[in-house]
């Protein structure tokens, strides 16, 4: 949507397989000379590779804004998520691993930038006292209740997100073990892990089910698991003819679907994913134990599972 709020033209491409975040091949297929950026998403407990996307960025001269919801406290070569591109963008939603109840932070790489987007949530009015021009702005302020709140959550923050960390090692591990179960791919140049969900793949033919089904069975285990998002192309905002944003109207073509292809999203979305909730990590080990548990006894029932999927309409 924030790309379409700014007048612009959303262009989607597939995910990596192995890690759920952008495709680079299918990142560089698609810029072309109106490109002005790339907004790369840490999913789950995975990095968007940003040493190759910040390459990509640089040889175009594009604009690199990170979407870090997902990722609080996590580090690419040592570097905090949300500050190697031009900008990174953190929610503090409700259900984020750290929040206000609503409201967000913006990491900025340069003051010039930081004034400009300080003016943009305060109604356009200008932040450098020399300038004395207005931009199109609105109200995006937090409130001193909100701030208040982050403060004392981000202390607590880094002993929340080591746990994490060690868990979500722990959950590979354990899943590793699981056949018909793919743990995504862990690029060693993500030297540190926090997640607000923690995703995995079902392998319908080996496991004996698709993830819907598996999915259902873990919430009847007492396992909080879910489906993620469906694939992008497929929200309404996107629709001409559905969308309430002017944009998709406008340039039909550029929202025409069905003439475009993303395999990898179809399949991760509609067949394989499978995200936990982090709360399940709040357990400790047993937590990670209980889901295991829960799968190897999915397994041994996959059949009557899919059998019931197929009667209800959700296989």
């Amino acid at each position: 949507m924030a790309p379409m709020a700014a007048g612009a033209i959303p262009v989607i491409v597939d995910i990596d397989p192995q890690t759920f975040c952008m495709d680079l091949k299918a990142v560089e297929a698609a810029i072309t000379p109106r490109t002005r950026a790339i907004l790369p998403v840490h999913l789950g407990a995975e990095m968007a590779d940003m040493d190759a996307l910040m390459e990509i960025a640089e040889r175009h001269n594009l604009i690199v804004v990170e979407d870090c919801a997902h990722a609080y406290g996590a580090r690419w070569r040592g570097r905090g998520a949300g500050t190697i591109g031009h900008f990174g963008s953190f929610s503090l939603q409700s259900s984020k691993t750290l929040t206000t109840g609503e409201g967000g932070v913006l990491l900025c790489r340069t003051p010039e930038l930081a004034e400009r987007a300080a003016s943009l949530i305060d109604y356009g009015r200008p932040h450098d006292a020399k300038e004395k021009n207005y931009t199109l702005g609105a109200n995006y302020r937090m409130s001193e209740l909100q701030a208040a709140l982050g403060n004392v959550a981000i202390q607590r923050f880094p002993e929340q997100a080591s746990q994490r960390q060690e868990l979500a090692a722990y959950m590979d591990e354990a899943l590793s073990e699981v056949e018909g179960v793919r743990v995504l791919k862990r690029d060693p140049r993500h030297t540190t892990r926090s997640f607000y969900r923690y995703i995995f793949a079902i392998d319908p033919k080996s496991f004996g089910a698709t993830h819907l089904p598996v999915i259902y069975a873990l919430e009847g285990e007492g396992i909080p698991a879910e489906d993620g998002y469906p694939p992008m192309h497929h929200y309404d905002l996107f629709q001409v003819g559905l969308s309430k944003l002017p944009v998709p109207s406008a340039f039909p073509e550029r929202f025409n679907f069905q003439e475009m292809s993303f395999p990898e999203a179809e399949r991760a979305c509609e067949r394989e994913a499978v995200w936990l909730d982090e709360a399940i990590f709040r357990a400790g080990r047993k937590g990670v134990d209980d889901v295991i548990a829960a799968l190897h006894k999915i397994q041994e029932n996959a059949s009557d599972l899919t059998q019931a999927a197929r009667e209800r309409g959700y296989e």
